[in-house]
């Protein structure tokens, strides 16, 4: 039997593409990550899970999160012009903490000006799990984020 982390990675291999009962199944079953993990910046992609959020990422041309600190966060980074990373302003910025979810502890990224908490666990040093919890919007919306450095140092 694969780790939970092996079982995420098979995922992401096999695109992505899953039901949110056993994508949840498998973040439930992941170690928490402590906020200075996050520092940095990451690359973002999701899991075809049928929720609504999948296609509303891909409408703003959707890439990732900049951790610039534990106070510093930009929550939402689009492809601009020229494919330019860039943090889409109207959903402001945020802050990294420790809030229990699922009955975990683990780092979550606090948004300062919507009702939206991610929530993240550990697949490996460079990928981490997330899952998005918005007041008001239904639950599931699984997403992963891989280290910027991991892979465009290969290139």
């Amino acid at each position: 039997m694969s780790s939970p982390e092996q079982a995420y990675l098979d995922l992401l291999k096999a695109g992505g593409k899953t039901s949110e009962d056993v994508a949840t199944k498998i973040f439930d079953q992941l170690k928490p990550i402590e906020p200075p993990f996050l520092i940095g910046e990451w690359e973002g992609g999701d899991f075809d899970t049928g929720h609504p959020t999948t296609e509303a990422l891909k409408a703003i041309k959707w890439r990732g999160k900049n951790f610039h600190s534990e106070e510093d966060v930009e929550p939402i980074i689009v492809s601009g012009e020229g494919g330019k990373r860039t943090a889409l302003v109207e959903y402001g910025r945020g802050r990294v903490r420790e809030v229990k979810f699922r009955g975990v502890v683990s780092a979550s990224l606090v948004y300062d000006d919507r009702p939206i908490i991610d929530q993240f666990r550990y697949v490996n040093e460079n990928t981490v799990a997330g899952m998005m919890d918005v007041k008001g919007a239904p639950p599931g919306y699984h997403f992963h984020l891989i280290r910027y450095h991991a892979i465009h140092s290969k290139l």
